[in-house]
């Protein structure tokens, strides 16, 4: 039994939660591009799943949860002399990331517990929806694991870049297959295409998820912030400090000079691969899509430029996080489009 013997009124009330279930999604990756950007995650000091969904209500509550915070290295270093005000801004920030993320994970529950009882789940489709509540359940878990990193027993004042860029790129993986699912439910029927050009597709998807991931270590070590000469870096083609004495191959990806560099490098390929292959297919059944991807790969590398020489302000850098997910989801429907053979 498929996907294809659901009803067709179920697919579309299916469709329609998946819909919601993706655009919270997307909605919760810039909720935490913002608590990155303002430095929020390190506010909240414990991982409760349970009573962690409630703030603090009294004046007692958050001086208890100010001076957890103060226990950090990120306020002795960082933030040292930060009013309860101040403080509060920053943990209604990461409360509400941590809430939303709760949210989904409820909408989630509830719609797959609707449909079981209306009995519009086949059981592929089952196992592939409640792999999407798996996978909601662990981004929670490193989530935590991630805020870990920069409190207790460090001298962190951050989070670690790594697992910055594991929990961001699970998030992105999670927003690419309930896009695939939407698809796969819908009516449209796809035209065979050649192997080249699904080889091509295939490849412009990896090569965003490569990208993403590359940029979700520069946004880890403020990596935007510094460099912010174009098309140069501090005058030069390639940085003179590319490796750092101390940090040697781990400069590749802790060094913010290096980091920066390759997400540069990343994008001028994806760019120029993305350009090239919208010319040599088309005149093939997806010309257009292959169009549609380069032109909002164009805008992404114009915008992720415009938002370097600006040293990376919240509001350009949210919208380049934002535009980024765009594209791969254009690249998701692209892979989508051209997964039949000849």
């Amino acid at each position: 039994m498929s996907e294809t013997t659901i009803p067709p009124a179920a697919a579309r009330w299916i469709r329609r939660w998946l819909i919601l279930v993706g655009l919270m999604v997307y909605a919760m990756i810039l909720i935490g591009g913002a608590t990155r950007l303002t430095d929020s995650g390190l506010s909240i000091t414990e991982w409760d799943p349970i009573k962690g969904a409630i703030p603090p209500l009294s004046a007692d509550a958050w001086a208890e949860a100010f001076a957890k915070y103060r226990d950090t290295a990120e306020y002795r270093y960082v933030n040292s002399g930060m009013s309860l005000g101040e403080f509060q801004h920053i943990y209604w920030w990461e409360w509400s990331h941590r809430f939303f993320g709760r949210m989904i994970g409820l909408v989630a529950v509830l719609g797959i517990a609707v449909f079981a009882v209306r009995r519009w789940l086949t059981r592929p489709l089952l196992l592939r929806l409640m792999g999407l509540v798996v996978l909601g359940g662990l981004q929670g878990a490193i989530g935590w694991w991630m805020v870990s990193s920069g409190i207790g027993e460090t001298t962190r004042v951050d989070v670690a870049p790594y697992r910055l860029m594991t929990h961001f790129m699970l998030a992105l993986l999670i927003i690419a297959l309930v896009t695939w699912l939407w698809l796969d439910l819908g009516d449209r029927d796809r035209q065979p295409v050649a192997r080249a050009v699904r080889v091509t597709a295939k490849l412009m998807l990896l090569a965003v998820f490569v990208q993403m991931a590359a940029g979700a270590l520069v946004a880890g070590l403020d990596a935007g912030r510094t460099y912010n000469d174009w098309p140069l870096m501090a005058g030069e083609l390639v940085p003179s400090h590319y490796f750092e004495t101390d940090l040697g191959i781990r400069s590749l990806f802790e060094g913010r000079a290096a980091t920066q560099f390759n997400h540069r490098l990343i994008a001028y390929g994806l760019w120029a691969a993305s350009l090239i292959s919208a010319w040599a297919f088309r005149k093939t059944a997806y010309g257009r899509s292959f169009l549609v991807f380069a032109g909002l790969v164009s805008l992404q590398a114009v915008w992720g430029i415009m938002t370097l020489m600006h040293a990376a302000p919240m509001n350009l850098a949210l919208l380049h996080q934002a535009i980024g997910v765009i594209v791969t989801l254009a690249a998701v429907r692209l892979s989508w489009l051209t997964a039949r053979r000849v």
